[in-house]
C-alpha cells in the first residue's frame, strides 16, 4: 500500500495559560498532504505559526491532536533520536532544539527511512554577493530529484526574495495568525489580498512576476 510522501491530518496546537480557568493564548490548525516530490514555498507575518507547523512536522513539537505521517510513519510515535531520519528542521539560528515525546524512547518506533524524507528551511539568510543563492536552489532541486519534500520559509524584505520563491517552488502555503492555507501556483498566491496585504510595499513586485490570473488560496 502506498502513502502520500507526508500527510499532516487534523494537526491542532493550542497554547493555553491558567490552571483553574486556561485561555487560549495561540491555536494552529493544519491539514494538508504531498503525494510527490517537490518545492514548497511558505510565507505569513511574524508569529502566525510558521515555526510551530515546522516543529510538529518534524516531532519536536507536541500536537494537541492530529498526526504527521511522513511516508505513512507517525513522526510523534518514532523514536526522538531517530526522527530526523524522517524530517528535518533547519532554523535560521542552528540551535538545538529538543524533542518533545509522551513516551519514553523504549517504548517508541524506529525509524522506517535512514534518510530524511522532509526537509524544512526556516527563513535561510541568502547572501547575494557570493553565489550562495544558487548554491541553495540548486541543492533544492536535487533534493527533489532524489524524491525529497522541500519546503522553504522565507519573510520576504526584498524583491529577489520573491524571485526566489517564484522561481523555486511549485506550491506555496500561507500562514496567517495560525490559519494554514495553500495556494496551487505562485499565480495564486500573488492574487490573495491576505498576502498582498502582508508583502506591504513588496506586493506589486508580485504582480510583475505574475503570468496570468490565478484562483483564490484554498484553506488547508
Amino acid at each position: 500500500m502506498s502513502h502520500p510522501l507526508l500527510r499532516v491530518e487534523n494537526v491542532a496546537k493550542r497554547y493555553q495559560r491558567g490552571i483553574f480557568r486556561k485561555t487560549t493564548t495561540f491555536s494552529l490548525t493544519a491539514d494538508f498532504e504531498v503525494n510527490k516530490p517537490c518545492v514548497i514555498g511558505v510565507m505569513g507575518p511574524n508569529g502566525s505559526g510558521k515555526t510551530t507547523l515546522f516543529e510538529l512536522i518534524t516531532g519536536s513539537n507536541l500536537p494537541t491532536g492530529g498526526r504527521v505521517l511522513v511516508n505513512g510513519q507517525d513522526i510523534h510515535a518514532v523514536r526522538t533520536t531517530e526522527r530526523d531520519r524522517l524530517a528535518v528542521h533547519y532554523h535560521q539560528s542552528y540551535q538545538v532544539r529538543s524533542f518533545q515525546k509522551s513516551k519514553p524512547d523504549f517504548m517508541l518506533e524506529h525509524a522506517a527511512v535512514n534518510s530524511p524524507l522532509v526537509h524544512l528551511f526556516d527563513e535561510p539568510q541568502f547572501n547575494t554577493q557570493d553565489g550562495y543563492i544558487g548554491f541553495m536552489l540548486d541543492f533544492f532541486s536535487k533534493l527533489k530529484s532524489q524524491g525529497r519534500i522541500v519546503f522553504l520559509c522565507l519573510h520576504p524584505n526584498e524583491p529577489y526574495h520573491i524571485d526566489i520563491l517564484r522561481k523555486s517552488c511549485e506550491r506555496f502555503i500561507f500562514v496567517q495568525k495560525g490559519v494554514v492555507t495553500q495556494a496551487p501556483d505562485f499565480n495564486s498566491l500573488a492574487a490573495d489580498p491576505r498576502v498582498r496585504a502582508y508583502l506591504g510595499a513588496l506586493a506589486p513586485t508580485l504582480e510583475s512576476s505574475r503570468e496570468a490570473p490565478g484562483p483564490q488560496l484554498q484553506p488547508a
